[in-house]
């Protein structure tokens, strides 16, 4: 990848609203763990699993956006949702160790249910017909399945007249 061809990959999965709330929700969680106290293993542990999980879905949207195969990105999409669905339940676990400031992960909440409608459209964008076929079966795109023959096996090639 050139130089400006990769400095214009990074200026449009950056400028997506889907990867900037996806920055907002890690801001707000990395604030939140500046809240939980250094001594207490437990919460700390939980700490380590929220920022993990935050910093995960901004990860993967810029993955997805750089493998621009469907099947990648779909496969990007289903990591994402895990980690918001995780990050999403994470106040019970605050709340169980005795986290004072549980009541401020509502906003992190509210941050993920706005991040889900984004997610939504997202993913309607994807380009089906961008694919490799997922032999595993789960992440095809409609009407393509993991035992289908690869279109691409009838283009004929020859090495022999590639790399001479």
């Amino acid at each position: 990848m050139e130089e400006n061809e990769e400095d214009d990959y990074i200026r449009n999965h950056e400028n997506l609203p889907i990867f900037k709330k996806a920055e907002e929700i890690y801001d707000v969680v990395y604030q939140i763990g500046l809240l939980i106290p250094e001594d207490d293993e437990h919460l700390q542990y939980i700490k380590g699993q929220m920022l993990g999980d935050a910093g995960l879905i901004s990860s993967k949207i810029a993955g997805a956006e750089g493998g621009d195969i469907y099947d990648l990105r779909m496969e990007n999409a289903a990591i994402i949702r895990k980690a918001a669905r995780d990050l999403m339940v994470t106040n019970h676990s605050l709340e169980m160790f005795g986290f004072k400031e549980v009541e401020y992960f509502n906003i992190v909440r509210e941050l993920i249910e706005e991040f889900r409608l984004l997610f939504i459209d997202w993913v309607a964008g994807f380009d089906k017909w961008n694919y490799i076929i997922d032999r595993w079966g789960l992440f095809n795109p409609p009407g393509v399945g993991p035992f289908d023959k690869d279109p691409d096996d009838d283009i004929p090639f020859n090495p022999d007249d590639f790399f001479k």
